[in-house]
């Protein structure tokens, strides 16, 4: 009993070659079907190559556009071929040019012989198939597509819409149920026979002929009208990705694809010299007799088609910057962001650091530079200071920050002064803690010796950004941690915020705060607001200041005299 292999080639022939031996050697037949777009000199000089094995056929060649009718054909014509020189086969094992048998020859050829009447094609019903890529199931079954998908995807695309609109089907032939799978199949001589010899093959070659894709149906759904035992898997390991695009297997892949135990592996890098010479070796090599279970490899595979799709949270790749949504989470980690805090507290950075143990930076989206930590110029990754390089993408230099400093939590300051192109985007991320009190702009304007009219102007065009601000950060789409208090709020108890804020950075123990921020000196700061007013400016962001602040005591009130009883 033997087993027939017929290949399908259409490039890196000496590869090709190379396998085919392997195969004749171990007394495998082989039928091999050339592309015919490849040119005659190179077809004739292949043919050459492997005129001296007598097991080694070539059948009539087709044009085999991926997609199309002719790899179904070219299936069919080598398949009958096989079985009409070569009486000794019971089973039929297709493969292509880049296939690469993963163990001996001999445990194949046992393998099948322990299973004579099996036979081996992935079999499923368009509704069970959750792997379609192209938007197609049960329409490349019902519909004409007599463009190339590949070299004319617009007409592809509006001739398919046409159909949809007009409502037009065609008919599938009575008997057949549509099923798919992986075109690599093995069959026994009687499924394959009964196939290929049916009375009513141009029945359905004529229906298939322009089925999408007909190689990964016409087999796998006249299989079920004539197997009596069907395994509806593939003894050809392939991988595919998200997009439906075969994995290719490297010289860095050789554990891996013993690990699996499959007999046959596609689709070998034709240039993997230690995959070639480590597989096609002699029986003495065999690795195991286990069972193919390429299940083994497929935690692995999965892992590589996530970080291929989704990445590393907050890493963005050149294959994923331009697709919104593919980023996998916004940044690399978790940070807080501070607005008005600097201007409301003195040395408020310092501050911050000795209480969370966090990096403290200052305004990172200042319009002269970004303030690091420490008053660096350039930090972990290289990042620069200078603030054209940030402004010509804030998004990235945010993430490329926080992804430079992975394992230590980053603050900074913010505010109306700064960039706004990036209060949007940290509005948008679950890492981002921002706490804000509103209005505190003023207090550097307050403190400041310009004449009063360019405050005003000043103040005017401050509050206005910062109310835009905060309407995008008051958002339904927001998803970052927001606090907002107005300054008149805040001052009037400040260490509680203070302290909820420590607690949820969380770089230390849990305890109350020790040490308090200075309040820089607001004497006289209600006048300035009132002044503001009298100007026509009306400074409503910073709450209910009043004009004189509240005494701090009633030292001059006289307490009432008391008596105690003995």
């Amino acid at each position: 009993m033997s087993v027939g292999i017929v290949m399908l080639v259409h490039t890196a022939f000496d590869r090709a070659e190379q396998v085919a031996r392997h195969w004749a050697g171990a007394g495998c037949p082989v039928v091999i079907h050339v592309d015919r777009i490849v040119k005659r000199k190179v077809y004739d000089g292949f043919v050459a190559q492997l005129s001296d094995l007598p097991n080694v056929l070539f059948s009539r060649r087709h044009r085999c556009e991926w997609g199309t009718w002719g790899l179904v054909a070219a299936s069919q014509d080598a398949s009958e071929l096989m079985l009409d020189r070569f009486e000794e086969v019971r089973h039929v094992y297709l493969a292509s040019g880049s296939c690469l048998p993963l163990r001996p020859v001999q445990e194949l050829v046992d393998y099948l012989a322990a299973r004579p009447r099996t036979d081996f094609i992935e079999s499923a019903t368009t509704a069970d198939v959750p792997w379609t890529v192209g938007g197609l199931d049960h329409e490349r079954f019902t519909l004409h597509f007599p463009f190339s998908w590949r070299k004319n995807r617009y007409l592809f695309d509006r001739f398919v819409e046409v159909q949809r609109a007009l409502g037009y089907k065609r008919r599938i032939p009575r008997g057949l149920v549509p099923h798919m799978g992986s075109q690599w199949w093995c069959l026994t001589r009687q499924t394959l026979s009964a196939i290929l010899q049916d009375p009513d093959r141009p029945r359905f070659d004529r229906y298939f002929r322009h089925v999408w894709i007909p190689d990964e149906s016409y087999f796998q759904t006249l299989a079920r009208l004539y197997s009596t035992n069907i395994e509806s898997r593939s003894l050809t390991l392939s991988k595919f990705d998200f997009q439906g695009k075969p994995h290719i297997f490297y010289d860095d892949h050789l554990q891996l694809l013993r690990r699996s135990d499959c007999f046959v592996a596609r689709k070998i890098w034709p240039h993997a010299e230690r995959l070639y010479r480590a597989f096609l070796s002699d029986a003495d090599n065999a690795q195991s007799r286990q069972e193919p279970n390429p299940g083994k490899i497929d935690r692995i595979f999965a892992k590589a088609v996530d970080r291929r799709t989704r990445g590393r949270p907050g890493l963005y790749m050149q294959s994923r910057f331009p697709n919104p949504g593919w980023e996998n989470g916004m940044t690399a980690g978790k940070y807080s962001v501070f607005q008005g805090f600097a201007e409301l507290f003195e040395d408020f950075e310092a501050w911050l650091a000795r209480a969370t143990g966090a990096q403290v930076h200052g305004h990172l989206y200042g319009p002269e530079r970004a303030e690091f930590a420490g008053g660096q110029t350039v930090i972990n990754g290289a990042l620069s200071d200078n603030a054209l390089l940030r402004d010509a993408n804030p998004r990235a230099f945010l993430t490329n920050l926080l992804w430079n400093t992975r394992g230590e939590r980053q603050c900074f300051q913010y505010g109306p002064r700064d960039n706004p192109r990036i209060n949007w985007h940290m509005a948008r991320d679950p890492n981002a803690q921002i706490s804000v009190i509103s209005g505190a702009w003023a207090v550097p304007l307050f403190k400041s010796n310009a004449n009063f009219a360019d405050i005003r102007a000043e103040a005017a065009a401050l509050q206005k950004i910062e109310n835009k601000m905060l309407d995008e950060l008051r958002s339904p789409d927001v998803k970052a941690r927001i606090r907002i208090w107005t300054m008149a709020e805040f001052i009037e108890a400040p260490m509680e915020p203070l302290q909820v804020i420590i607690d949820e950075i969380g770089q230390k123990s849990l305890r109350r705060l020790s040490e308090a921020p200075r309040l820089t000196d607001l004497n006289g700061f209600g006048q300035f607001l009132q002044n503001l007013k009298n100007q026509g400016m009306h400074p409503y962001l910073m709450g209910d200041f009043p004009v004189e602040p509240a005494p701090r005591s009633a030292g001059a009130r006289k307490r009432k005299p008391y008596l105690v009883k003995k």
